[in-house]
């Protein structure tokens, strides 16, 4: 494939799962996984898994964040540019078109019943994408993931700690936890 049908591949697909997707950028990162991973297989599924990472701790939009990793991964900064444009683009258009009618929309009872149909799609969808990232961090065999993430759920759903604190200190703990597997790497690999 050259660069050129790259190119438009990445704009498209983005484009389409951007259009499709309702509820945030949560919901974008299955659908992204299924088509990058799975489908075009240009993305590992540890990548995914890490790109979502970053996507979901960087500040701004996830699906926006992840857009912007995904292509940048895929095409370098060309890629980065058309995914984001392909991300962007449908939300503008449709919220432009739907603000034109507005009024008629906010009082409309079947735009309310689907709307609140898509909350339960959009719970579901969330609800794959832990269970799936939890899969993936449980089939490496290795207890501290598992306690960060057992831990970041008891501190932010019982306990009401501000999820800045849970990604700094997640963040140092990952850093931490990486610079000790180095030194393991690096000792065991000297013997």
């Amino acid at each position: 494939m050259n660069s050129l049908q790259k190119y438009k591949k990445l704009f498209f697909s983005t484009f389409k799962l951007s259009a499709c997707t309702f509820g945030g950028g949560f919901v974008i990162i299955p659908l992204m996984r299924k088509k990058f991973v799975e489908e075009l297989g240009w993305i590992q599924e540890d990548e995914m898994m890490d790109l979502a990472a970053i996507a979901q701790s960087s500040p701004g939009a996830i699906a926006v964040n992840a857009s912007i990793l995904v292509g940048y991964h895929v095409a370098g900064i060309p890629g980065a540019m058309l995914t984001v444009l392909g991300t962007v683009l449908p939300p503008l258009i449709i919220i432009s078109i739907i603000s034109m009618f507005y009024q008629a929309f906010r009082d409309n009872a079947f735009v309310n019943m689907a709307m609140a149909g898509m909350l339960c799609g959009v719970a579901a969808v969330i609800f794959d994408v832990v269970i799936n990232m939890a899969k993936n961090i449980l089939q490496k065999k290795r207890l501290l993931p598992v306690i960060v993430m057992l831990g970041s759920f008891i501190a932010v759903r019982f306990l009401s700690v501000d999820i800045i604190s849970i990604i700094i200190i997640c963040g140092v703990i990952g850093a931490v936890d990486t610079w000790h597997q180095g030194k393991i790497g690096k000792a065991s690999g000297k013997r």
